[in-house]
């Protein structure tokens, strides 16, 4: 399926972008990866493969450097680049418009020519919702700068299908979590400071979620690549194992045998806080595809990936 077939990754020096990089290329697609100016050397998630991979230097946010693309084609495109932290976000609402919308804008209207163009949006533009699971008719409610911008960006890309009869998917992944995942979110956060014994606040974690082991978002997207064509409508994809943040801590802090002390209730809900998140999944489902790793199995993998790696990580001179 994906035998010799040029394949661009935006975001592909990121966390899943990464994680798709190794796939791609294991299935033996010639692989490109966008990554910013000047900042090869700051890609330790593609050390491995950096002799497989085609590097493309540019800034997606700025026109003219997309433009530098223009004469370059594409069998297909997985949109990764972001700004993607939620409580961030608040903080650097450019930044957000720019990454996440700009950014797209550029690719679809200044950038290569695309066969087809999978955009990977998020969960988070459902927001707070009356129903459980979250259905892909229930109104979108972005609730963060991230989320509006993730949003408007997954539009753009609807309008430019329809104008253009681009070969389209918008898929959006819930929380996903697993090896190389940044220490600002929550799971390797937690992670982290029960390794090192540190002292761990939270809020009073009664928020839920679905967290998605990084295998099985790389495995769905992959399947939806090859079994649809062209569905503008948004295709969830979670793991239908919702879990209060409370009690994930919980389980972190066992699976990791730590003497962290627990400090649940020390901290304030962020603003507009989702208070329940799960996703119909039942699209995806029906096509045959359903999540391989399990949530606790996912934690384990992680944690022993975080335990062998998370000082050489962190450490961001070091080529792990």
């Amino acid at each position: 399926m994906m035998k010799n077939k040029k394949v661009l990754v935006t975001g592909g020096a990121g966390f899943i972008g990464s994680h798709l990089v190794y796939r791609l290329i294991n299935e033996g697609a010639k692989v490109y990866v966008t990554v910013k100016y000047n900042s090869i050397i700051e890609c330790p998630r593609l050390l491995k493969v950096w002799d497989k991979i085609n590097v493309i230097e540019a800034d997606l946010r700025n026109t003219d450097s997309v433009s530098e693309m223009k004469k370059m084609s594409f069998d297909l495109v997985f949109h990764l680049a972001a700004y993607n932290h939620v409580g961030d976000s608040f903080k650097h609402v450019l930044e957000n418009i720019n990454s996440n919308l700009v950014s797209t804008i550029n690719l679809l209207n200044s950038g290569p020519k695309i066969k087809k163009f999978i955009h990977i949006g998020t969960s988070e533009i459902y927001g707070e919702q009356s129903k459980l699971p979250f259905s892909i008719k229930e109104k979108a409610n972005p609730m963060s700068p991230y989320a509006v911008t993730k949003f408007g960006s997954e539009l753009f890309s609807i309008l430019k299908s329809k104008s253009t009869k681009l070969d389209l998917l918008c898929i959006r992944p819930f929380n996903t979590f697993g090896p190389f995942q940044s220490e600002k979110a929550i799971i390797p956060e937690i992670i982290i400071k029960c390794l090192q014994n540190n002292e761990i606040k939270t809020t009073k974690g009664k928020q839920t979620r679905e967290f998605n082991f990084v295998d099985n978002i790389i495995d769905g997207m992959l399947f939806l690549n090859k079994k649809i064509k062209n569905h503008i409508e948004p295709i969830n994809l979670g793991s239908n194992q919702p879990i209060s943040i409370k009690d994930l801590v919980k389980k972190i802090h066992n699976y990791t045998y730590s003497k962290s002390k627990l400090k649940i209730g020390s901290l304030k809900y962020r603003p507009n806080e989702i208070w329940k998140m799960q996703a119909d999944n039942k699209f995806i489902t029906s096509k045959g595809w359903k999540p391989k790793i399990q949530l606790d199995e996912g934690l384990k993998l992680t944690i022993a990936w975080y335990r062998k790696f998370y000082k050489s990580y962190l450490d961001k001179k070091s080529s792990l």
